[in-house]
């Protein structure tokens, strides 16, 4: 509210001055124009001040070397050109206009050039290793691994450093989930914006702002591949579908899934404990427990312990996409 208040009154000012240096030339019906050339001073200064603010500062430091270098080239170029003989002709050269010219162009190409150049020192040297390998750190994060917040408490433990980025057309998408007249949505939509707000205060994490959109692709997975691939980052993810894409278009995927399966304890065959039956199996006479961590137990013959803690003993373990399974029977079990 502060902020919106002080870019009122900065516009408001800037439309009086306009009004009264216009009421020193003209009378007033035209020193009227005055307040509209001052606002519309006002907004393009409020809207470059924005469009700064969210520049990554490698490219701003890179746009402003490159632009200091092209005026230099610029300004030793006219001197050049004014010392060249055109052999005695008298030639008319306008050269005020000239100098526009050379100062616009030059200028221009040195700020495009040493925005990208600058991005591109950044990321060789976060990419770089010590073995002179290819270490990839961009790391862009989907909508539902956001919203997940699975990935936001493996930031809190300083497993995960550097920098992380979101990608404006995520934040759209979680700003419009978050509107959604859905109550589950809306609700979904919130945890995502207040996760993402988390992750930005957590210590060694950097949220990055990425503006880079891709109009012509439809949908965020599609945007995201392409991004990944722009940037030569990984996307992270718990979205199945979304990592075998991405997978397909040769990106790089880490699913938050295979994260959480992989962290797991080791069960191994042999090996006892004791679980609660709280379901029916698939199979007659099966019972269905689950470990802390969310690993279903099947239980065979453990239907007849339907909500009782039993003691059992593991067979073997399945690892499938959507996780782990294990099979076990019951111990000492001596019913047929």
């Amino acid at each position: 509210m502060l902020i919106i208040t002080i870019r009122s009154i900065f516009i408001v000012v800037c439309s009086i001055i306009g009004y009264f240096a216009l009421n020193n030339y003209y009378n007033f019906p035209i020193s009227l124009a005055g307040f509209v050339i001052g606002a519309w001073v006002a907004i393009m200064v409020l809207t470059i001040e924005k469009t700064l603010r969210d520049v990554p500062l490698d490219m701003f430091l890179g746009g402003i070397t490159g632009l200091a270098i092209g005026l230099s080239l610029a300004y030793l170029s006219m001197r050049g050109l004014r010392n060249i003989s055109f052999a005695g002709e008298q030639t008319y050269i306008p050269w005020r206009y000239l100098n526009i010219f050379i100062f616009i162009t030059l200028g221009y190409i040195g700020l495009s050039i040493g925005s990208k150049k600058g991005r591109e020192v950044t990321s060789y040297g976060r990419n770089s290793s010590t073995h002179g390998s290819k270490e990839i750190n961009c790391k862009i994060l989907d909508t539902s691994v956001i919203i997940d917040g699975r990935f936001a408490d493996i930031c809190d433990t300083g497993f995960v450093e550097g920098t992380l980025t979101v990608p404006r057309f995520v934040l759209d998408e979680l700003q419009l989930i978050a509107d959604s007249s859905d109550s589950i949505k809306r609700s979904r939509g919130r945890r995502g914006l207040e996760v993402l707000n988390r992750m930005k205060n957590s210590s060694g994490i950097t949220i990055e702002i990425s503006d880079i959109d891709f109009p012509k692709l439809k949908g965020v997975d599609a945007k995201l591949v392409a991004l990944a691939k722009k940037r030569d980052g990984v996307v992270v993810t718990n979205d199945y579908n979304l990592n075998k894409i991405a997978e397909l278009q040769g990106v790089k995927a880490l699913n938050v899934n295979d994260l959480a399966n992989a962290l797991k304890p080791l069960v191994l065959p042999g090996e006892s404990m004791f679980v609660k039956v709280i379901k029916e199996g698939k199979e007659p006479g099966q019972g269905v427990a689950y470990l802390d961590d969310g690993t279903m137990v099947i239980v065979e013959g453990g239907l007849r312990y339907h909500k009782q803690n039993v003691e059992v003993i593991v067979t073997s373990v399945l690892q499938t996409t959507a996780g782990r399974m294990i099979f076990s029977n019951v111990r000492n079990d001596n019913s047929s």
